[in-house]
């Protein structure tokens, strides 16, 4: 085989590698995430028990930055202390080092029946959570045919010219060699894949005993560099938990690199080979920060605290406060997240709807102002939600899941079209109207409040029929919508009859009093259109008139825009 043969099976293995502790974490997440940020979030009485949850929620992810992102959420909304959360990080290490050691085993026997039956389990079932657990099952297979190609590639390797010059400048500088394993620990987000691939280039003597040690070094640096890393806009409590982690261990990293000849020497007299070397170093080196830093966590947690102190509170309602990326990888937590934040964004609406009726009223300047700066918040709150559903239809989700998320965009693009309506149309009307020094009737601004206040009314039962889905209140929502037809038809008629009895009544002002009453109702036609996809997955819950069809009422009552919000496909 040839050297660019070699090179390709062993930058394949790795990617394969890297690829399937990422299916297995994925897996894991999805089927039982829930369940594990309910168990490490009670289960933290005192730091020992933290740690031991870290170590269970760990060998069940296989991922301890996995952990380190739910650690880190529980630990920005204040459910977990500071130095609980660390002592939970510390039990993780040891949890993702003991997952190793299973690992090192010779299991490559069992590669194509986890797959095959993983395979078959994937196919054959018909529920979400069979399947997650068959894409663990499929993941792990690959991980052990990862780690056989690796090794298969790597006894060859040794033999290159180009291959031992690289491996001889990091054998002097195990500096060098470290920084080498923590960047690309980083880079690949997992360090159960980087020590496999560092114990397969061991075992198959690829690497020195002194080298292959400092690798593990860097590895576990590079380990709590990636969940650092992925939080860098969290708030500051959430970016104390890696930053601590981060911070034990590199402190006891770089203590033990004038140690290595002399942890290199106690291995080749205990017998041990290089790869369960790299393995049994691994675990040790955990196990010797767990025990170093759990009695001084309470110091490391105010540490963190001095690096990383909260900033003052800064109130900005354009920036999201429920929109957890650590929980994209389950989607039906990620979609409550997505529903908490938009009910936010229909209250920043509803606010510029009553400011927009004191300003119509009263012709206030400032509040003008003030409205348009609502809308910008509006605007980019809109957007954040978006962007937060937009990266969650990537992920996996069931056809319920799907829809629901189509939901949620469509109500926050419909939010946002009304955010528009009030901040360009409304308020260009305010403007207009206190420029000439226009005024309203007593009987039209009477018209003008009981519609506004029905359009409010409307506004929360629409944010109501959002968050519960219930058919009946989307009935009743479409009813309010007709209701309101009735009284902007009401009010026009008796606009006009007012018109033809006075000689006073310009034909600006009434264009003005039309135009508000045209805009409420766009408005409110916006808001009803979170009940069609309701209705129409429930006709039986429509009222028709004798002798008409569920459908045709939906149909008559849909504006002519609407369409039925599109399902994402599963991948």
């Amino acid at each position: 085989m040839s050297g660019t043969q070699l090179l390709v099976n062993f930058v394949g293995g790795v990617a394969l590698l890297v690829w399937a502790v990422r299916m297995v974490r994925t897996g894991m997440m999805r089927a039982f995430g829930p369940q594990l940020r309910r168990a490490i979030g009670a289960c933290t009485t005192n730091r020992v028990a933290a740690a031991g949850t870290g170590l269970a929620a760990t060998a069940v992810l296989q991922s301890s930055s996995a952990t380190a992102l739910i650690v880190s959420s529980l630990a920005a909304r204040g459910l977990i202390p500071a130095a609980l959360a660390l002592a939970i990080m510390l039990g993780a290490d040891v949890g993702s080092a003991l997952v190793a050691q299973i690992y090192a085993f010779d299991l490559r026997w069992l590669s194509p029946l986890v797959i095959a039956v993983g395979v078959t389990a994937f196919m054959a079932s018909r529920t979400d959570r069979t399947r997650h657990v068959a894409r663990i099952a499929i993941g792990v297979g690959l991980m052990l045919l990862a780690l056989s190609l690796i090794t298969a590639a790597s006894s060859p390797l040794r033999e290159s010219p180009g291959f031992a010059v690289l491996l001889s400048s990091l054998d002097g500088d195990p500096l060098l060699a470290m920084l080498l394993a923590a960047l690309l620990t980083w880079l690949a987000h997992s360090s159960l894949a980087m020590i496999l691939l560092v114990m397969a280039l061991a075992g198959a003597q690829a690497l020195s005993p002194s080298l292959a040690l400092a690798l593990v070094l860097g590895v576990n640096i590079g380990g709590a560099i990636a969940p650092l890393a992925v939080q860098t806009s969290a708030v500051a409590a959430a970016r104390r938990v890696p930053l601590g982690n981060l911070l034990m261990r590199s402190a006891g990293a770089l203590a033990l690199v004038p140690a290595l000849p002399f942890i290199t020497d106690w291995f080749a007299m205990l017998g041990a080979s290089q790869g369960h070397a790299v393995i049994h170093t691994h675990l040790a080196f955990n196990l010797l920060i767990t025990v170093a830093f759990l009695p001084l966590i309470g110091s490391v947690a105010r540490l963190c605290v001095r690096i990383l102190p909260d900033n003052a509170p800064v109130r900005s309602a354009a920036k999201p406060q429920y929109l957890d990326p650590a929980l994209l990888d389950t989607p039906s937590e990620a979609l409550v997240c997505a529903a908490r934040e938009c009910l936010r964004l229909g209250d920043m609406v509803d606010h510029m709807l009553q400011r927009g009726m004191l300003v119509l009223e009263h012709g206030d300047t400032r509040l003008l102002k003030e409205v348009s700066q609502d809308d910008d918040a509006v605007d980019q709150l809109h957007e954040a939600i978006k962007l937060y559903l937009i990266q969650l239809s990537r992920v996996h989700m069931s056809h319920r899941e799907s829809d629901r998320c189509m939901e949620i965009i469509w109500f926050t693009v419909n939010l946002e079209q009304i955010g528009d309506i009030i901040e360009q149309n409304l308020m260009g009307l305010a403007a207009k109207k206190v420029r000439h020094a226009r005024q309203f009737s007593p009987e039209e601004l009477a018209n003008i409040k009981q519609i506004h206040a029905q359009v409010s009314d409307n506004l929360q039962l629409s944010l109501n029929v959002l968050m519960s889905r219930d058919p009946h209140l989307a009935q009743r929502l479409l009813q309010a919508k007709r209701n309101l037809r009735k009284l902007e038809s009401l009010a026009v008629q008796a606009h006009f009859d007012r018109l033809r009895s006075s000689s006073t009544k310009t034909i600006a002002d009434s264009a003005i009093y039309l135009d508000v009453i045209r805009d409420l109702k766009r408005i409110n036609s916006h808001l009803s259109r979170v009940a069609y996809p309701l209705i129409d997955a429930r006709p039986d819950v429509a009222a028709p008139s004798p002798g008409q069809h569920p459908r045709e009422v939906r149909e008559a009552e849909a504006p002519a825009s609407w369409q039925p919000c599109p399902r994402i496909a599963k991948p």
